[in-house]
């Protein structure tokens, strides 16, 4: 088992090899930027759904075409905010990276500045929200393989689960191998969206015919009516939410910070400014060409059926004549998807990076289970990652790995996160002054200001769509968050009594519970004379008796007892109901009852099996038995094991 472990893991790594798991900045850009990078697959898909929700709502009417082509004339000035608003949140975020440098992300600022429960509030926003990236991208990189290859619609659920268990093993391997070998797919995908952004404008420019496929305008201009007022307004509050979508893991750099090579706040801050450089330009390039070529997409009424993505027709029309490719074209069209499949995936990478740090963090301060604390073999976090991999495949299987139904929960979390953040920068430069502390203010404080309308506006448009689990979830978690913390508290207040507290009664009796005689039981029996001397009792539960008499097989077990028994007296408990463990607590329950005073040990003979596959053979009473009275106060309980041969 230890070697399939190694197999699959790696080598073990000793705690001062910490220094040797630091990335480079390349390396940075593919484990903290996938996530905002990728988002470009589906983020002008889901303004161009908005809108023609939009339009499918506004019934019938004379100037359906107009209304349809003003409608979907949004979509450029909807991605050219969410591309201000990007902007003006790096400036924000690379404030924070150069101000802690030792991981700013929400939290930590939140906590430093605003209060925990401003802390916990973001905490569970952000924690929300890596479980929905994961489930998000990884269900969407799927969607682009299906896309290319409709044998294997209708497996998505199964491909998704699988591709999330990948990402999961290697992540247990740790941040610098998964880095390395994710670096390929974020690199690919960046290069292949660059060429056909050059291939996309070159067409436009030089004045290639476009040819628009009519399924792609028939769901618009055939239910489409003229809008105006106020309802054009919602109109672009509902695309620009939906948009927004771009914008999550604009905070991963600044809560891993700390995995960057030194100097470390320096080389967090360039990554940042070259992944919204890179993530701004391609999100901007499909927005303008989709409008371009007339490419759109709808949602799917239903719920099980997965689409083929925007970004698959937008390359189809880019790459093709008519709709027609040759094979050079196909070729590349198929590239492109694997490479799209490949960073959907890959984002993952980027909540596998953050929510195990995040969680650690929640539980250092004693918010979450001490065990999100502990360092596996690898020097990772490998209870967050398993805890974040099974949360994510349980929203998968549920709601069938699509992104129609899972996006409209996206964004909310994540935006309270950047509101908090930018607050507590705000209080932060308030406190400490300093140099231009006037000016970093107002960066900050635009952000959060920006951010908080845009987390409104989500809230607002997609409440019915789902947001709304989001909004209900968060509270739940900070008041189970700050439950956790009472529980800590009140045992280490408890634990800290000082050594006179300590009392242990002068006398003491052992119990040796019996089912058979075997070497085991004996073995149980000398243990217990030797911490008890004489007060020293066996207890049997007779399950065949008739409440006055007992069973055959207890009258065999006394028979042989005068032999084996070392002097031990034996007690039957008849048990009428065919219960093993009641009896047992009621007489322990009796006994304490009687005795107080007396110092209890119940001592279980067990025996262990050579091979692990052999336990599941036996029933494990044992273990129910030392469950329950591990939970009865003033009892000890002890086991003696005994090893069976190989």
């Amino acid at each position: 088992m230890a070697d399939f472990r190694r197999l699959l893991l790696g080598r073990r790594l000793a705690s001062d090899e910490t220094q040797h798991t630091k990335i480079s900045n390349p390396i940075g850009l593919a484990v903290f930027s996938s996530d905002a990078l990728s988002s470009v697959a589906y983020a002008t898909q889901e303004i161009t759904a908005s809108l023609s929700m939009a339009l499918g709502h506004a019934g019938v009417g004379i100037a359906a075409g107009v209304a349809a082509s003003a409608v979907f004339g949004l979509v450029v000035p909807v991605a050219a905010g969410i591309v201000l608003l990007l902007t003006m949140l790096a400036f924000s975020y690379r404030q924070t990276i150069m101000e802690y440098p030792g991981g700013g992300g929400a939290y930590i600022v939140a906590k430093e500045n605003l209060g925990e429960m401003a802390a916990q509030t973001a905490g569970a926003s952000l924690l929300i929200d890596y479980v929905l990236t994961v489930a998000v991208s990884v269900s969407s990189g799927i969607a682009a393989i299906t896309a290319a290859i409709p044998a294997l619609d209708g497996y998505n659920v199964i491909l998704t689960l699988l591709a999330i268990a990948f990402i999961a093993m290697a992540n247990l391997r740790g941040v610098k191998e998964s880095g390395e070998l994710f670096a390929i797919p974020t690199y690919g995908f960046i290069t292949c969206m660059m060429i056909l952004l050059a291939i996309g404008f070159g067409r436009w420019i030089f004045g290639a015919p476009v040819v628009i496929v009519p399924e792609q305008l028939e769901h618009a201009a055939g239910h489409a009516s003229q809008l105006a007022g106020l309802v054009f307004v919602w109109v672009f509050m509902r695309a620009y939410s939906a948009g927004c979508t771009a914008l999550t893991g604009v905070e991963a750099i600044s809560n891993g910070v700390t995995a960057f090579k030194e100097p470390a706040g320096k080389n967090a801050a360039k990554t940042m400014v070259w992944m919204v450089f890179l993530l701004g330009v391609m999100f901007m390039g499909i927005t303008l060409l989709s409008r371009h070529f007339g490419v759109t997409y709808h949602h799917s009424l239903d719920p099980t059926l997965v689409q083929e993505t925007l970004l698959s027709k937008l390359t189809r029309q880019i790459l093709g004549h008519g709709g027609v490719m040759n094979l050079p074209a196909k070729v590349y069209y198929y590239l492109i998807q694997g490479f799209t499949f490949a960073i959907l995936v890959v984002a993952a990478n980027t909540a596998y990076a953050d929510f195990p740090r995040l969680a650690a963090l929640h539980a250092k301060d004693g918010f979450l289970p001490q065990q999100f604390t502990s360092m596996g073999d690898r020097l990772v976090f490998s209870n967050g990652i398993m805890i974040l991999s099974v949360l994510s495949g349980t929203l998968v299987f549920l709601f069938h790995a699509n992104t129609d139904i899972l996006l409209p929960l996206y964004a909310l979390g994540v935006f309270l996160g950047f509101t908090i953040s930018q607050a507590g920068m705000v209080v932060h430069w308030y406190k400490k002054r300093g140099r231009h502390w006037q000016a970093k203010s107002v960066v900050n404080g635009l952000g959060g200001i920006a951010s908080g309308v845009v987390m409104l506006d989500i809230a607002i448009t997609k409440f019915a769509g789902g947001a709304w689990i989001v909004i209900a979830l968060v509270p739940v978690l900070v008041v189970l968050f700050f439950n956790i913390h009472r529980h800590y508290i009140k045992v280490k207040s408890t634990l800290a009594a000082s050594r006179t507290d300590a009392f242990l009664p002068s006398k003491h009796h052992a119990i040796v519970l019996v089912s058979s005689l075997h070497a085991g039981v004996v073995q149980a029996l000398a243990y217990a004379r030797l911490i008890s001397g004489n007060r020293v009792e066996a207890i049997t539960v007779d399950l065949g008796s008739d409440g006055f008499h007992e069973s055959p097989a207890i009258q065999k077990l006394r028979a042989d007892w005068a032999y084996y028994g070392m002097g031990v007296p034996l007690r039957s408990i008849p048990s009428p109901y065919r219960r093993i463990v009641e009896p047992i607590l009621d007489e322990v329950d009796r006994f304490r009852l009687a005795e107080p005073e007396v110092c209890l040990t119940i001592i279980l003979p067990e025996f262990v099996t050579p091979k692990w596959w052999q336990r599941v053979l036996h029933n494990q009473m044992a273990y129910r038995i030392k469950v329950m009275l591990m939970q009865r106060p003033g009892v000890i309980v002890t086991s003696v094991r005994m090893h069976l041969p190989d």
